[in-house]
Order: C-alpha cells, then sequence, then structure tokens
C-alpha cells in the first residue's frame, strides 16, 4: 500500500506503460494523487493504458527520454518523478550497446536535469541487480545510469531535487520476464526452455517493486540507493514450480546460456554495504561524499570490507519448489490463470 502523500500531487512516470508504470499508477490512483503524466515512445501501449484506466487524473505525453524537449514538457509543474524507462533486455543490449547507453544513461541525464530545472521534489530511478559487477552491455549502461543520477547530488549539494536510486532483481510476471514464456509455452503443450537449470535469481513482485520506490520516495537523502532484501530460487526450480501449478506432465529442455548472462546475480557488492545501513526489509546505501580534492596517498582505508560479503542470489536463502510455487500463487496473473483452468475443468494442484 502506497502511503497517502501522493493526495493531490503530481506525478510522472518515465517508461509508465510497462508493467511497474501501471501497477504503480493504479496504486497512485487509489490515493487520491492530482494528476499522473505517462511520458512514453509507443502511442499504441498508451492507447490501450487510457482505454484500461478510463481515469481523467491519467495523461498521456508521447515523447522519448533520450529528447530533452520531451522530458521538460511532461516534467513541468510536477512534484515527483518515477523513472521507469529504459532498454532492459540484455541480448539486444548486447548487439545495440549504444542504444543502451542512449536511454539508460543519457535518458537518465536528460530526466535528471529536467526535473532539476522543474523544482521537483524527488526523482527516484529504476536499476537492476545487473549493474552490480555488470558483465554485459545492460548491465553496464544500468550502472552507469547510478553513476548519473548519484553525480547530480556530488555536484549539487544545495539541491531542492532529491535524486535517488532503488536496485531489484527479477520482476515476477513482468513484461519480457520468464514466468509468462514459461506460462505461454505451457498453454501450448510445449515443453519448458531453461537455459541453465542452475541459474539463480532474486524473485520480487510487482507490488514489492512499488513498494520499494515508494520507500525512497520518504527516506531519501540525495545520492541514496535503497535495496528490498529478497530470496532467490534457481531457475530450474522455478520452471519445475510452473510445471507443478499448470502442467505436470511437462519437461523442462535445457537450451543453454544466452548472450552474457550470469550465473547468479549480486543486489549489492561487499564495497556497498561496508556502508550501507540496515532498516530492516531494505539496505540504504549512502553515496561516497567524497570530493576531488582528498589524496590519495593519505586517505585511510577501510579495514571493514574485510567483514562483508556481497548480497549473492547463489549465497542468500534459497526457495524450495514448494516455496516457489507459493509465491507464485500470490501473483494475481497467476490465482486468474489457475482460475481459468479450474473454470474450463483443467485440474490443477
Amino acid at each position: 500500500m502506497l502511503s497517502d502523500s501522493y493526495a493531490g500531487r503530481s506525478v510522472l512516470i518515465t517508461g509508465g506503460t510497462g508493467s511497474f508504470g501501471r501497477t504503480v499508477a493504479r496504486r497512485l490512483l487509489e490515493q487520491e494523487v492530482g494528476e499522473i503524466r505517462i511520458l512514453s515512445r509507443d502511442e499504441e501501449k498508451q492507447d490501450a493504458m487510457r482505454h484500461a484506466f478510463t481515469d481523467s487524473r491519467l495523461r498521456f505525453y508521447v515523447g522519448d527520454v533520450r529528447d530533452p524537449g520531451s522530458v521538460e514538457r511532461a516534467v513541468k509543474n510536477v512534484d515527483f518523478v518515477f523513472h521507469a524507462a529504459a532498454l532492459k533486455q540484455v541480448p539486444s543490449c548486447e548487439f545495440f550497446p549504444m542504444e543502451a547507453v542512449r536511454t539508460n544513461v543519457i535518458g537518465t541525464e536528460n530526466v535528471v536535469r529536467a526535473s532539476d530545472h522543474a523544482g521537483v521534489s524527488s526523482v527516484v530511478c529504476l536499476s537492476t541487480d545487473k549493474a552490480v559487477y555488470p558483465v554485459n552491455a545492460m548491465g553496464m549502461s544500468k550502472a552507469l545510469m547510478e553513476k548519473v543520477a548519484q553525480s547530480f547530488g556530488l555536484n549539487n549539494r544545495g539541491a531542492e531535487t532529491i535524486v535517488s536510486c532503488v536496485r531489484y532483481g527479477n520482476v515476477m510476471y513482468s513484461r519480457g520476464s520468464v514466468i509468462p514464456l514459461f506460462l505461454e509455452q505451457l498453454r501450448a503443450g510445449r515443453n519448458l526452455t531453461v537455459t541453465n537449470p542452475a541459474m539463480t535469481r532474486f524473485m520480487m513482485s510487482l507490488g514489492d517493486s512499488v513498494d520499494l520506490v515508494d520507500f525512497a520516495f520518504h527516506q531519501a537523502a540525495q545520492g541514496d540507493l535503497f535495496i528490498k532484501k529478497a530470496s532467490a530460487c534457481t531457475i530450474g526450480d522455478l520452471a519445475q514450480a510452473m510445471i507443478n501449478l499448470f502442467r505436470p506432465e511437462a519437461r523442462i529442455e535445457v537450451i543453454g546460456t544466452r548472450h552474457a548472462e550470469k550465473l547468479s546475480e549480486a543486489l549489492a557488492s561487499r564495497e556497498e554495504l561496508s556502508r550501507a545501513t540496515d532498516m530492516g526489509e531494505y539496505f540504504r546505501i549512502q553515496a561516497d561524499a567524497r570530493d576531488l580534492n582528498y589524496s590519495l596517498f593519505v586517505d585511510e582505508g577501510d579495514t571493514s570490507l574485510n567483514e562483508y560479503a556481497d548480497y549473492d542470489s547463489h549465497t542468500v536463502p534459497r526457495l524450495s519448489v514448494a516455496e516457489v510455487e507459493q509465491m507464485l500463487k500470490g501473483l494475481p496473473e497467476i490465482r486468474a490463470e489457475l482460475a481459468s483452468a479450474a473454470r474450463n475443468g483443467v485440474s490443477s494442484p
């Protein structure tokens, strides 16, 4: 549940026609928000969202975060900005890395600059666990996105606009995620294709991702990065849980690792955790606030680094297949699919 501080306020969601944008928009409308602006490139998705929501508080801006003018028009007289626009697919970013830079890095710079000029109270930028020790273009561009966001505070210490980041892992049933793909394969009577069953990933619901961003809006100081603690599971166990729920006779077919995939992901590095504050469900990681005048050879090092390990999907508590099933059953989309299967006479556990 979002806090009530958005009542009567104006909110901009970049990339707002995506899974996150639609989820946070629905929650904001329940909180009597004054206005929600959706900035995105795809007018077809905007039209679909307009018809799905039918709420006059929702306004749509066709534009691109790559274009400063688009952002400046959309952010005028806005109180809060959820910056979700991004290129997220690992393989496509591998083939077109400069496109990832233009959207994820330069686009973020445009959003931050325009928000500062417009007097926005707070900007929260959405990042990913792939930004930690990145090995692919998508993760590298997201890591740079975080640096762009944090550099605003380093260079504008008295700024009224607070710019922060949140970082999370796989959002279950978001567009482009593996769960809808698994469901489509099972509906079609096919086996599930898995790249590497031993891969581990953090699991998070769309609702959890919205709660994380809401927490950042209310807790962030300049340059802060927030992470929600999460459990992880293997991709093989996730596939088996889907099979158990929908078609027990299906099998798992291993097809091999895709472009630039990692065996595990980290939500935070040990270097970050050494300066993090444990806030219960969340970690708050403050930006390194040193300026360029410190001495490389005089400053003391940080011996506490030896006390920390990465917050990695291979080492955090591992969900069993049964626990993954329960987590899946908590998703509205999965519950709807199970109910539909029951109505059609298809038995499900």
